[in-house]
């Protein structure tokens, strides 16, 4: 896999050391099991996927690159190159400005971009409104294009089978910038509706039977549906693609349960199934699945809590906190300094998206375990440095240096 120029600044020799070992002792991904960090009184368990992905780091490398090539230029990101706040402030100290914020809403008006500006698409992607009209103004969109290759993929399967005649459902967050772009790509090709959860997919799943009366449909979907959809005609053939930060295993069960419906309610079996219903089970990212299954593995082992790091409007890392709350308490933070004592922590809470202070958050047991892992816009050197400040509250920092030479 191409390996891409990320600044220093983002990487930790502590980490590298760590996933260097465990590729070269694993190279088919197999083993799922996390890295212990043993330092006698407190123990760290990582989990064996997790930081930068491909798409991320290619992100990155054209970021940086697109700076230092147009020195004296405008230099413009559409929105959040990728949902991590350390990152993203650093591209606005460099002198970067940003068009939209996460949710599309308008910083900047678009009016007083000019042909001679750089205009940065974030790894999310764009709308083919959007790239169409910077196009006009003689902006060279492809040039400084950071859309990852694994989001293209689903745009492109999507556009595959809209041309055999089936819709597309999308499984994403409505007002996220991937899913926006999305269906901009895949409604101007066939029609197409939005599902958040398995709650819109069995609403929708009333329509495909027709146990709901089709005018219900555009009240309850509303925003949700590309222009001209029919649900009467555009439910009967289609298949599902996904935002891919969103949980893999969400995305199957949405896809099998639709599966399973569209077979009885038409009286199908495998064979042809495909009639109405198309298979794209290759659409899912590899890193977001890697991560995932990765955390699930972690969660195997005995611990006292988990900490996971990222950028509290990260789909991908909401997802992974999501894994672990299930099974042990978690907290969400997005740097070090949210570790303020061994008696305090300030964390987010993915449900009513507010910080929380929790007091004796360490538990008086020898030794502490504690599972580490972070989303897939995080810089390693992030997670070092939380690894650091844990480690300090038991005075154990200076060990990690040892630590590290058993992973060289």
């Amino acid at each position: 896999m191409k390996k891409f120029q990320v600044p220093n600044i983002y990487r930790s020799s502590l980490i590298s050391a760590i996933k260097n070992k465990r590729k070269q002792d694993d190279k088919l991904k197999k083993d799922f099991t996390p890295t212990l960090i043993d330092l006698g009184p407190v123990q760290f368990y990582l989990a064996r996927h997790f930081g930068f992905c491909y798409g991320v780091e290619n992100a990155i490398e054209i970021a940086f690159r697109t700076i230092e090539e147009n020195p004296g230029k405008r230099i413009f990101l559409l929105s959040e190159m990728i949902h991590n706040p350390q990152v993203n402030a650093t591209l606005k100290e460099r002198g970067v400005l940003f068009l939209q914020d996460t949710y599309g809403k308008q910083v900047i008006p678009f009016d007083e971009i000019t042909g001679d500006d750089v205009v940065i698409i974030p790894a999310f992607g764009t709308t083919l409104e959007i790239e169409q009209m910077l196009q006009q103004k003689g902006i060279r969109t492809e040039k400084y294009n950071t859309t990852c290759p694994f989001v293209e993929k689903v745009w492109n399967r999507s556009e595959q089978i809209a041309a055999k005649g089936y819709s597309i459902i999308i499984h994403g967050k409505p007002k996220h910038e991937e899913t926006r772009a999305t269906f901009s790509h895949a409604s101007s090709n066939t029609p197409t509706v939005i599902v958040n959860n398995m709650a819109d997919t069995i609403k929708l799943g009333k329509y495909i039977t027709g146990e709901k009366a089709p005018h219900l449909f555009y009240d309850e979907f509303k925003g949700m549906y590309s222009e001209g959809f029919n649900v009467e005609k555009d439910l009967q053939r289609f298949g599902v693609v996904n935002q891919t930060t969103q949980l893999a295993t969400d995305t199957q069960a949405i896809a099998e349960y639709l599966k399973n419906l569209v077979m009885q309610h038409y009286k199908l079996n495998n064979e042809t199934a495909g009639e109405r219903f198309a298979d794209t089970k290759d659409t899912l990212c590899y890193a977001t699945n890697d991560n995932q299954t990765a955390v699930s593995a972690m969660l195997e082992t005995k611990a006292d809590f988990a900490v996971i790091v990222g950028g509290y409007n990260s789909s991908n890392t909401t997802h992974l906190v999501e894994l672990c709350e299930k099974k042990m308490p978690v907290y969400f933070i997005n740097n070090e300094e949210k570790i303020l004592s061994e008696k305090e922590i300030v964390h987010f809470n993915i449900h009513d998206k507010q910080e929380h202070h929790t007091t004796d958050f360490i538990p008086v047991s020898s030794p502490v375990k504690i599972l580490v892992s972070s989303g897939a816009s995080c810089p390693d050197s992030l997670v070092e440095a939380v690894i650091k400040k844990l480690s300090s509250l038991f005075n154990v920092q200076d060990k990690l240096t040892e630590a590290e030479k058993q992973f060289a």
